[in-house]
C-alpha cells in the first residue's frame, strides 16, 4: 500500500495535489446551484459539496471557496437571500460540469449550456428545468472557514420539487430511479447501484434487509 507522508503532500504539484486530495473522500453528490442577482442575471454552478445539516430545521451547506476571485453564487446569494440545489442526473452530467467554467456576471450559464431555467413565484431564484428533484432555500447563516478561506453556506429548505414515483412512502427518496448522478475527484462522474436499504441499527440486533417502501422484505412493515 502506497504511503504518502504530510511532508510529501507539502511538496506535491498543486494540480496534482487537489486531484488526489478530492478524490479522498470518495463519491460527492452532483448540484447545480441556481441564483439571481439584482439585475435578474441567472447563474448557474456545479458544486460537490452539498451536505445535509438536518431536518428539523431542514437545513442544507455547501462550502465556497475563497473570494480570491469573483464567486458569482455566494454573491447573488448575499444579494437575494435565496438559492436553488438541482440534483444532476445522466440526461445533462456533461451540460452541468461545463457551468464550472468562468464565465463573466452577465453570462447566463443556462444560455451557455443549453439547460432551461424553472421559475416557480415567490421563489427569486430559477431551478432547471432537465433535474428530476430540486430545493429552493433561503440563506441562513454563513460561517468562515479560517484555516483555508472557505464559507460554509447554510440554507434552510422552503420548497421540494420531485418526480412523485421518486418519494417513497416512508419518505425516502429513490435518487437512483432519477438517474443521478455522483462526483469523484474533481472531474469523474458515475452512476450508481444500490446494494440494499437496512433496517435501523440496534445494538445485539443484526440489521435486516428492507424494502424501497420502508417494509420488511417479506412484505410486513418495519417500525423504528
Amino acid at each position: 500500500m502506497k504511503h504518502l507522508s504530510h511532508n510529501q503532500l507539502l511538496e506535491m504539484d498543486a494540480r496534482y495535489r487537489a486531484q488526489l486530495i478530492n478524490s479522498l473522500s470518495g463519491f460527492k453528490s452532483a448540484n447545480l446551484i441556481g441564483t439571481r442577482n439584482k439585475q435578474n442575471h441567472n447563474n448557474l454552478a456545479i458544486f460537490s459539496s452539498v451536505v445535509h445539516l438536518g431536518a428539523s430545521p431542514a437545513l442544507v451547506g455547501f462550502i465556497t471557496r475563497p473570494d480570491i476571485v469573483e464567486r458569482h453564487t455566494l454573491e447573488n446569494i448575499l444579494q437575494t437571500k435565496q438559492f436553488t440545489i438541482n440534483q444532476v442526473n445522466e440526461s445533462f452530467w456533461q451540460a452541468a460540469h461545463q457551468t464550472s467554467a468562468r464565465y463573466d456576471a452577465d453570462q447566463s450559464e443556462f444560455e451557455q449550456t443549453g439547460l432551461t431555467p424553472h421559475n416557480v413565484a415567490g421563489i427569486n431564484a430559477p431551478f432547471v428545468k432537465e433535474s428530476h428533484l430540486k430545493y429552493a432555500l433561503k440563506l441562513r447563516e454563513i460561517v468562515p472557514i479560517e484555516l483555508n478561506g472557505t464559507q460554509l453556506v447554510i440554507g434552510e429548505i422552503t420548497d421540494i420539487l420531485c418526480d412523485d414515483l421518486a418519494i417513497k412512502a416512508d419518505g425516502y427518496i429513490d435518487i437512483e430511479s432519477l438517474g443521478t448522478v455522483a462526483i469523484s475527484g474533481l472531474d469523474s462522474y458515475h452512476t450508481s447501484q444500490r446494494l440494499s436499504r437496512l433496517s435501523y441499527a440496534k445494538p445485539e440486533i443484526q440489521p435486516i434487509e428492507i424494502s424501497l417502501d420502508g417494509n420488511t422484505l417479506d412484505g410486513n412493515s418495519f417500525e423504528i
